[in-house]
């Protein structure tokens, strides 16, 4: 999770370096970021941080992504079969000049172990079948615009829901102001 398994253009692969050492803190990469589904110039980049600091590490990264409190949300995670509820912040960036899009996960440090240990389990539930439909749906969607944005999202969480159990992350309404 510390490495890409996708090559990424240059320039992104060197912004996430410099976001990365301006940080100073572990990035851990996760989603189709690391599989065959992945759509470069389409797709998310899934990114975890975790640190001892979140409101430190949150000022960081709105300094150099140059983004405003109100698009940090606040998130729980209530993971199933034994695993701990979770609480952290997640923030969405898109750089269209750079065509990329970043989907950043910050947690306390003491979830590591749990969110990385999910982590691990939603990989493996997603068989090289799944990969395949999901490279499908993004084809469809991002390449040849055949379906809306409203289907290939209902299309996705179906997906990712039903088919491999997965659940999303619920949103706190309450914004962090840091």
């Amino acid at each position: 999770m510390e490495t890409i398994n996708n090559r990424l253009p240059e320039h992104i692969y060197l912004f996430l370096q410099s976001m990365r050492n301006y940080i100073d803190k572990q990035v851990y990469y996760y989603g189709s970021v690391q599989r065959f589904d992945y759509l470069d110039g389409h797709s998310d980049i899934d990114l975890y941080i975790f640190t001892d600091n979140e409101k430190s590490t949150i000022y960081k990264l709105q300094h150099f992504l140059e983004f405003e409190n109100n698009e940090i949300k606040k998130i729980i995670i209530n993971f199933k079969k034994g695993f701990d509820v979770v609480y952290g912040h997640k923030v969405k960036y898109s750089n269209p000049e750079k065509n990329m899009n970043l989907e950043i996960s910050i947690f306390d440090e003491k979830y590591r172990d749990t969110v990385l240990k999910h982590n691990q389990t939603k990989e493996e539930k997603i068989t090289p079948f799944v990969t395949v439909v999901l490279f499908i749906l993004k084809y469809l969607y991002y390449k040849i615009n055949l379906i809306s944005k409203n289907a290939y999202s209902y299309l996705k969480r179906i997906i990712m829901t039903d088919m491999i159990g997965l659940q999303d992350d619920i949103f706190v309404k309450q914004r962090i102001v840091v």
